[in-house]
């Protein structure tokens, strides 16, 4: 097959990755290359054995006339569209059999029905206004881009979206190697809000667990007002590194800490941990009970750091074999990548 994947206008489709989607994009391409398939991925930037196809930067400045509408976006939301637009308009044109969308981006869901080829793609979160409203607009028009969900519970979250199938994601098994544990706990993820890095803190400290952080800082004033205060003693912050230096990390710790403050649609990190063998504590949030089992990982209320420390201390005494077992089985991958190259052939096979 010759697939496009249109990923991020934001964000390199390399190493260290900015999140979970920008991972995502690389494992699928990497492997889909591996099988025989052509793969161009349009992105902002990145490496691999995929071509790549560099989006316009997010630069974009509208003319003085035009910036005369004052009831016009900021240019930064006017730079996003034009980079997708183009990209969206360089694909028409690139004679590929499918155009896989996987960006959070409305405009590429819109102009599906510029494509002569077939269209499909993820959904790599609960619903978004404009996002949203897309998707219901292009399911009444030509060559819709058929949908799949990276679990069931983010799914559920678009009740009036038609969901075509759930592919849960899978990681690299080799470049998450089964590690030898440890005494400490790590978190590893961006940090923002959202995901709440300060509530694990809270919990080591209450469980009296040594805790390690790992990921980008793409929120500077949460990170200042809420992780910088916490950081000392047993609890550390170790940067943003390669996919190498934080599997270690995570290999040789004794539980990961998971704490979404949303309805996470994955979790890529707890597959992460899986499949070094390392049992999860988390809040059970979103996709989270889907992913972990009383065999991987203990969950507890959201928003309760009493609650996580119990669970840290339990999941901390589950098998490492067992939880490796359920990545290879479930998450792997060459898992992921089986439902996504059936997918594909069942979708180019009908539009032929």
């Amino acid at each position: 097959m010759d697939v496009a994947i249109l990923a991020t206008a934001r964000f390199a489709i390399n190493e260290p990755f900015a999140g979970g989607m920008e991972m995502h994009t690389h494992v699928l391409a990497e492997e889909l290359v591996a099988r025989g398939n052509t793969v161009t991925v349009y992105a902002a930037a990145g490496r691999g054995r995929f071509r790549l196809e560099r989006l316009l930067p997010v630069s974009f400045t509208p003319s003085p006339t035009a910036r005369l509408d004052v009831s016009a976006a900021p240019d930064s939301v006017v730079s996003e569209h034009h980079s997708y637009l183009d990209a969206m308009l360089r694909i028409a044109d690139g004679g590929h059999d499918l155009v896989h969308i996987n960006a959070v981006h409305y405009l590429p869901f819109s102009c599906t029905g510029l494509l002569g080829c077939a269209a499909s793609a993820t959904l790599h979160s609960p619903p978004t206004p404009w996002l949203e409203s897309a998707l219901r607009l292009a399911g009444r028009r030509r060559n819709p881009a058929s949908l799949v969900s990276v679990s069931h519970s983010n799914a559920a979250q678009w009740p009036d979206i038609s969901i075509d199938r759930v592919i849960v994601n899978g990681v690299d098994l080799d470049a998450w190697p089964l590690g030898p544990g440890g005494d400490a706990a790590v978190w590893t993820g961006r940090l923002v809000p959202e995901k709440a890095p300060h509530l694990a803190i809270d919990a080591a400290r209450i469980a009296d667990l040594p805790l390690r952080l790992l990921g980008p800082v793409h929120d500077g004033g949460y990170f200042r007002t809420h992780i910088e205060p916490r950081l000392g003693g047993d609890i550390e912050y170790l940067g943003h590194g390669s996919v190498a230096q934080v599997a270690d990390v995570v290999g040789r710790s004794a539980v990961a800490v998971v704490t979404p403050m949303w309805d996470e649609p994955f979790g890529l990190v707890v597959a992460e941990a899986l499949s070094c063998g390392t049992p999860v504590a988390g809040f059970a949030r979103g996709a989270l009970p889907e992913i972990v089992d009383d065999a991987t990982g203990v969950l507890a209320a959201p928003g309760d750091p009493v609650a996580l420390a119990a669970a840290m201390l339990g999941a901390s005494r589950l098998d490492r074999a067992d939880c490796r077992r359920r990545a290879v089985s479930t998450f792997s991958a060459a898992v992921m990548v089986d439902g996504y190259e059936a997918w594909f052939s069942e979708l180019i096979a009908s539009r032929s």
